[in-house]
């Protein structure tokens, strides 16, 4: 199979994960819940990714806190700041993990929207956007859907000017682009494990420069007579039985990571991103790319149906996604609504060859 779909999850992983995941699921217990062995080598486990992550990110390890995914790190984060009829601000490419939490807290929620690729035009609608009365800021560092990415440094200085809290939705860009939650200003930084920092599925990660409120509430090993969850990070929003195993797994993907250039890698999907792009563009397929861009390539053809198409490519053998990528709001801003785009995103294990044979495929699919 060419698997050409990692903005959903990177599928080929460094082998060093499901090693690290296969040996936690043999060796540790639960962290934090008695002295035996098995509990400390989970918690020496748990505690060596932390630390990890906060390098990686430029925080103290207790600020990394641990969650299934980006989705639950941004309810926290959202659900921290935002109470019914809230002013909030977003970028007008949220996914729905933002836009749907922010839905049910009864927000109003005000998109700010620009071309695509512009990053200056973002800028200034995002300066006309942030008023007083707004609770919090929301913006991604980079679409899932056109791969655009947003000055995110110079919007958490907007929101630090204006006393507005910021959070940033990663998920796109961490392991890929340099994500540093001090230099913007954030409160907040969600991401997940299983995309572009190569973890497990079932991991994320919740970056907090400021004290969150609890998503969910439990046992935390700690404190167990206050009834009242601890306020200490990171305990206070990590209720419950970690997933250790994935923990470990995303250790090891860090680890391998951060043996990585990441200018070197971006480098490289850069090119492997332009390749693709001059083969669909001499085919003659609408596609959607600029000058500042990730891997991830929006298109369609002009002789089917979007699903259609990732169906045919599916095939084929080739995986792509097709519709609105849980990101309706992306798709109004770009103008393609209501049946979405197809989705070619790439990650650092994509070879040149795999793209050849989905030009290939494209060009037979085109007549």
């Amino acid at each position: 199979m060419i698997y050409l779909d990692n903005a959903a999850t990177t599928l080929r992983k460094p082998p060093q994960v499901s090693d690290a995941v296969r040996k936690a699921l043999r060796s540790c217990a639960n962290p934090g819940r008695g002295g035996h062995a098995a509990t400390v080598r989970a918690e020496e486990c748990v505690y060596r990714t932390r630390t990890l992550a906060a390098e990686c990110f430029g925080l103290e390890p207790e600020q990394v806190c641990f969650t299934g995914n980006a989705t639950d790190a941004l309810n926290i984060a959202l659900r921290t700041f935002v109470k019914p009829g809230d002013r909030v601000v977003l970028s007008g490419l949220e996914h729905n993990a933002v836009t749907r939490t922010l839905t049910g807290l009864g927000a109003e929620l005000v998109p700010v929207t620009a071309p695509l690729f512009d990053a200056d035009r973002w800028l200034e609608a995002f300066s006309d956007a942030l008023t007083p009365d707004s609770a919090v800021c929301v913006c991604l560092h980079a679409s899932n859907v056109f791969g655009t990415i947003l000055p995110v440094r110079q919007i958490g200085a907007l929101c630090a000017e204006r006393s507005i809290p910021f959070v940033v939705d990663a998920s796109q860009s961490a392991g890929l682009l340099p994500v540093r939650p001090a230099e913007w200003k954030a409160a907040f930084v969600a991401m997940p494990g299983h995309k572009g920092l190569m973890g497990p599925q079932g991991t994320g990660l919740l970056l907090c420069r400021e004290q969150p409120e609890p998503l969910r509430f439990g046992g935390t090993g700690s404190s167990s007579l206050d009834q009242n969850m601890p306020a200490e990070l990171p305990d206070r929003v990590e209720a419950g039985t970690l997933n250790v195993p994935g923990i470990a797994g995303l250790g090891a993907a860090l680890a391998w990571l951060r043996q990585q250039n990441p200018e070197e890698l971006l480098r490289r999907e850069r090119m492997l991103l332009a390749f693709a792009l001059r083969g669909l563009r001499t085919m003659g397929v609408q596609t959607w790319s600029g000058p500042d861009q990730i891997g991830v390539l929006s298109f369609r053809l002009n002789n089917l149906d979007n699903e259609e198409a990732a169906t045919r490519y599916a095939n084929a053998g080739i995986a792509l996604r097709a519709g609105l990528h849980c990101a309706p709001l992306a798709h109004r801003t770009g103008g393609t609504l209501p049946n979405g785009t197809v989705r070619l995103s790439l990650s650092v294990f994509t070879e040149q060859k795999e793209l050849e044979g989905f030009l290939a495929v494209t060009k037979r699919l085109l007549k």
